[in-house]
């Protein structure tokens, strides 16, 4: 297994810079899989203008990048799974979304577009391509919930708005066991809805993790203070947005996930380090 690093590559490591679309593909070779999954964070900081170009940008230059190096090899890789999101579809209400689901509007739809199509040098060699609607992924060690676990641990928990956006969530051990199915499903392309089988409102997982912590979690953070602080985008399509996405494929193709229900994954996320 190797790793791709900006600096202080190791024996098992590959330097690269996405930024100037350099690689050192010869640390590629013999490699039969690539998982890609690089890209700066959505919610890491307020979305100024030079701020949105660096989420779009780290993703696309990053794929394309690695994409073509893999599409140059003597020998390619046999599957290349590379992140997207269920930004993909916007934010569609109550609807339920599939694969099969059009994309969305908005910035973050326009940016897993993009994601998703500069993958294309490594389609054109005829490497299987697998891209991943991920949903948000929870664990106790990283990304949205570990950021959430401090106010739900003060009963500070509240739930955004109204708490009516639907809410794409799977563990991450599910989502390493899926990412491990189709890498090894030889017959899989396209994109994968990488997201448990039951949405939730964001109300619903308000009340699940405030129990799951034994803290009350009523309080409500009003949408006009989220849109104040964040910016009106930002709150729109990062806390607010509603995405009801379902797993179509992933459940057709006969994989199974551990955690199917919103208190199982959250007692298996908490248990995460």
């Amino acid at each position: 297994m190797v790793r791709l690093v900006r600096g202080g590559a190791g024996p098992d490591d590959v330097l690269w810079n996405p930024a100037a679309g350099t690689i050192d593909a010869e640390g590629l070779y013999g490699v039969e899989a690539v998982v890609h999954m690089a890209g700066a964070g959505v919610g890491d900081r307020r979305w100024s203008p030079s701020y949105k170009q660096t989420i779009l940008s780290s993703r696309v230059e990053g794929t394309q990048t690695l994409a073509k190096a893999l599409s140059e090899l003597p020998v390619p890789p046999s599957v290349m799974v590379s992140a997207s999101a269920v930004g993909y579809y916007g934010t569609r209400g109550d609807e339920l979304l599939t694969e099969a689901s059009g994309r969305g509007t908005g910035f973050l739809a326009e940016v897993c577009t993009e994601w998703e199509s500069a993958t294309a040098p490594a389609v054109s060699a005829g490497i299987r391509v697998v891209t991943l609607r991920t949903g948000v992924v929870l664990s106790a060690a990283g990304g949205a919930l570990k950021k959430q676990l401090l106010p739900f641990r003060l009963g500070l928990g509240a739930r955004l708005g109204h708490g009516d956006q639907q809410f794409s969530w799977i563990t991450r051990r599910d989502a390493i066991a899926a990412i491990s199915f189709l890498a090894t499903s030889a017959t899989l392309s396209g994109p994968f809805n990488l997201t448990s089988p039951e949405p939730v409102t964001n109300a619903v997982f308000t009340k699940a993790l405030g129990r799951a912590l034994h803290r009350p979690a009523g309080l409500v953070m009003p949408e006009t203070v989220l849109r104040v602080v964040l910016g009106e985008e930002m709150a729109t399509e990062f806390l607010l947005a509603s995405q009801r996405a379902l797993p179509e494929r992933l459940l057709a193709e006969g994989f199974t996930f551990a955690d199917g229900t919103l208190p199982d994954a959250l007692k298996t996320a908490l248990r995460d380090r």
